[in-house]
């Protein structure tokens, strides 16, 4: 290296170009020159410099005690800048003058406070260090500046001449223009922060994962002349299991951090087995199937689990990266967390299902029932239909809230009632029904029992006004009309609701 701008090494006087002279043509083509002349024609960047004022300063330290020399000066910088003062530049040759955008050597020289400028110290001080633990040589790669201020990124070699070890009063320096390769090297540092950051910072989940383990097994199976992927899966689930073990996850980003609540990357990964289970299974064993048929670019909604339990739903989007096609040793995947939107979905289902008040199935429900049964051809199938008593003067005499009050409570009967494979529903203001497959009438009796006696027990456990029904079942055998079975139910619900009100009646 050249020394720092604040400290300007000196110029010796340069004694004036040597005359090329031409030898003896032994052998033919063969022309000599003197030592000048390759100095001065040479296509590299050359500084002839007089180290010997540094070696004596170097000199001075070690016998003041000094033996870590680079502690030493990065301790106080400012012997830095002494040693370099020290330097005395003897020549330069037509290069150096190019490169560095100078006339003339005595212009250059006495510039060099502009060619040597910036945060230089600190790679000076290294290059003292290598010659103070006894190199001939020293390297360095730094930045200096041309006459007209553009930046040189530069790789510096320097040797003490034969015959100037004791003194160093003859160092050639070289200096090599590595602006370019520098200039491509920090864009393509620029690029890769860029790209990083991209990925690191983007909102969504990116994980890149290699899957060169599923595709060997997945070249396996086809090896074995097997044609049909997916009746292969369901005859060995556990393959599904296996590919899913072979993924290796080799990086992930922030928002996947975030979103699976872990810490950071090596805590994800090694619980990655709890991310990957469950739910995830069925829509993996599409995407391997997708992946069997050449699908590389894969879109479909997936199920994970962040560390702390939760059920993610999230869009996956899978993308083999180009280049790997082969073998699928470096995939994107991106996930969208849609959990809420599939809640909401849930919700809307739900409410286009169920009734609000009761939480039973609605109207609709009820009617789309009564059509899967019919097709389903079960048989033999009982209704039971159930109306609320009183309801009507609840809420004239108490308000609509008691009424609704009436409803929920009724509501809890039935469903508490109700089992698989049995449905309930809400299917008016205050009548329910409850269809039973594969049920005959004693057990419509049984169902009706059972709803009195969780009856009884409400009515023990809430004040207020006592909650009744009037219940009336029916059965159909095999091919009969569900909603002819449903009709005689509720014409015996008001059979024994004109009994109700006839007792009523007779009390009053």
């Amino acid at each position: 290296m050249n020394a720092p701008s604040n400290a300007r090494p000196a110029s010796d006087a340069a004694p004036a170009d040597a005359e090329v002279t031409a030898g003896a043509a032994e052998p033919a083509g063969v022309v000599e020159a003197s030592d000048d002349v390759l100095f001065r024609l040479a296509p590299i960047s050359l500084w002839l410099e007089d180290y010997s004022g540094v070696r004596a300063q170097l000199d001075a330290w070690r016998a003041d005690g000094v033996t870590d020399l680079r502690a030493f000066l990065f301790e106080d910088l400012a012997r830095v800048t002494h040693c370099a003062s020290l330097i005395r530049v003897v020549d330069v040759n037509d290069r150096t003058l190019a490169l560095y955008e100078a006339p003339d050597r005595f212009r250059l020289l006495g510039a060099l406070d502009r060619v040597f400028r910036g945060d230089m110290l600190a790679v000076y001080a290294e290059e003292l260090v290598q010659l103070f633990e006894g190199s001939p040589t020293f390297s360095s790669q730094t930045v200096n500046y041309t006459l007209t201020g553009r930046r040189l990124d530069i790789l510096l070699n320097g040797r003490v001449l034969p015959g100037s070890e004791r003194d160093w009063g003859r160092v050639l320096v070289a200096i090599d223009d590595v602006t370019e390769r520098e200039r491509a090297r920090r864009a393509e540092v620029e690029l890769d922060a860029y790209a990083r950051g991209l990925f690191d910072h983007s909102p969504v989940s990116l994980w890149v994962e290699d899957f060169s383990g599923v595709e060997r097994l997945i070249a396996e199976v086809r090896a074995c002349g097997i044609d049909d992927f997916r009746t292969f899966t369901d005859v060995h689930p556990d393959f599904v299991d296996r590919c899913m073990s072979e993924i290796r996850v080799l990086d992930v980003n922030n928002a996947t951090l975030r979103l699976f609540r872990a810490t950071d990357r090596t805590e994800l990964l090694l619980r990655k087995h709890e991310v990957f289970r469950d739910a995830m299974r069925q829509p993996f064993r599409e995407q391997l199937i997708d992946l069997w048929n050449g699908n590389l670019l894969q879109q479909r909604e997936v199920v994970n689990y962040s560390l702390d339990g939760e059920e993610l739903s999230l869009l996956m989007q899978f993308s083999v990266f180009p280049g790997h096609e082969s073998d699928w040793s470096l995939v994107q995947v991106s996930l969208t967390d849609i959990t809420a939107r599939k809640k909401a979905e849930s919700y809307l289902e739900f409410l286009g299902k169920h009734d609000v008040l009761t939480k039973l199935h609605n109207r609709s429900f009820y009617v789309d029932e009564i059509d899967r049964l019919q097709r389903a051809c079960l048989a033999p199938i009982t209704v039971v239909i159930a109306d609320l008593n009183g309801l009507k003067a609840a809420n004239d005499a108490r308000g609509h809230a008691a009424g609704d009050q009436l409803l929920r409570r009724a509501g809890e009967i039935v469903a508490a009632a109700t089992q698989a494979p049995n449905r309930a529903a809400r299917i008016g203001g205050d009548e329910f029904a409850i269809l039973m497959p594969g049920a005959d009438s004693r057990a419509g009796a049984a169902m009706i029992e059972n709803l009195r006696h969780l009856t009884d027990l409400n009515n023990q456990y809430y004040g207020g006004p006592a909650l009744s029904f009037a219940m009336g079942t029916a059965t159909g055998g095999a091919g009969a009309d569900i909603e002819e079975v449903a009709r005689r139910a509720d014409a015996r619900m008001y059979e024994d609701k004109r009994r109700h009100y006839a007792v009523e009646r007779d009390h009053d």
